[in-house]
This record gives C-alpha cells, structure tokens and sequence, in this order.
C-alpha cells in the first residue's frame, strides 16, 4: 500500500462552537461478517452489531457506513503503514477492500447547546437525540457537500469532511450559527 500523503490540516476558524479535530489515520474497510470479525483483531477495537453505530476504544474508531462498508479512524496518522500492514496481513485471502482515505478529508467538531440546531439548517436528518442518539453515525449531505456525521456527546458531533468542501462547509455552518453566536 502506498504511503499516506503528507497533508496539513485546511484553514478553519476555531470557534466557541466549532473547531477542527487534528490529523487522523483513516481506512474504508469493505468485508462480510468473517473480514470484520479477522479485522476487529488486528485493528484492536470490534466492529458494532447495531446499524450506523461507532465503536470506540484506545484512539481508535470503527463508524458503520453500511452493510458491509466501515470507515476505521486512528489519532495517530503516522501509524498509518503498520496499521495497513497488520489489517492486509491478517485480511489475506479474504474477500475485502480496504482504502487509505487519510489524505481525502479532514474531520471537525461543532458542539454546544446550538449544536443539533446549527447542523440542522443545512443537514435532512432528525438530530433530536431521541432520534440520533450519542454513537450513532451516518453518511449524509450538509448542504450540498457529502459528509459523515458521528454524535460523540449529547452536544457534539464529529464530522467528517472532504478536504476541497472546506470553505463551503465552514462557512455554511458560520452563517447558520450568526443567529446563535452573532
């Protein structure tokens, strides 16, 4: 597998209510039942039984996309190659695909009380916490830009973003939070 690239965060204007979350390791992980349960041994956290759940567990993530499609975050980018090489070694001769997307997008955090309101002005999903839940995460659009969007607290969502939707996302979002934040 080729090295990651060498990337640095875009400009974001750290706020009260969003901030950027820094450099991170990220795998798509594409594989039936049998690819997950080898996978969860090299990669060191499981995978969720439940749709669109994360799993968590030492810097590490595992969000279900879909069916069988896992996006596998680490907060240690470096680590990227012997992530890669442990997940293809233990992966050998199974059915399964797994991507280096650490250089496609970058990630944020918007949290706060207007957290849910603010991503609502441009998100079509039901984020009242009955219906989005802490853990649960989803692929979606904020706006027109394709996103994943992970609720890590009752007040903060983690949002996975492709790094040339940067300028459209932060400032959608921005406008949106003036009627909160001025």
């Amino acid at each position: 597998m080729p090295e990651s690239a060498v990337r640095t965060l875009p400009p974001v204007p750290a706020s009260e209510w969003l901030r950027p979350l820094p450099p991170a390791l990220r795998f798509i992980l594409q594989g039936d039942a049998e690819v997950r349960t080898t996978a969860a041994a090299a990669w060191g956290v499981g995978f969720s039984a439940v749709p669109c759940r994360a799993t968590v567990g030492d810097g590490r993530a595992t969000l279900w996309l879909g069916p069988d499609e896992f996006l596998l975050m680490a907060a240690d980018p470096d680590a990227a190659s012997s992530i890669a090489a442990a997940l293809a070694q233990a992966l050998e001769g199974r059915p399964h695909a797994l991507v280096d997307v650490s250089h496609r997008q970058f990630a944020l955090e918007v949290s706060g009380p207007h957290a849910a309101t603010i991503l609502s002005g441009a998100c079509p999903l039901d984020l009242d916490l009955a219906e989005f839940p802490v853990g649960m995460c989803t692929r979606t659009v904020l706006a027109k830009a394709d996103i994943v969007l992970w609720r890590t607290r009752e007040d903060a969502f983690h949002l996975e973003v492709w790094r040339s939707f940067n300028a459209y996302v932060t400032g959608l979002l921005s406008e949106i939070a003036r009627e909160f934040y001025g």
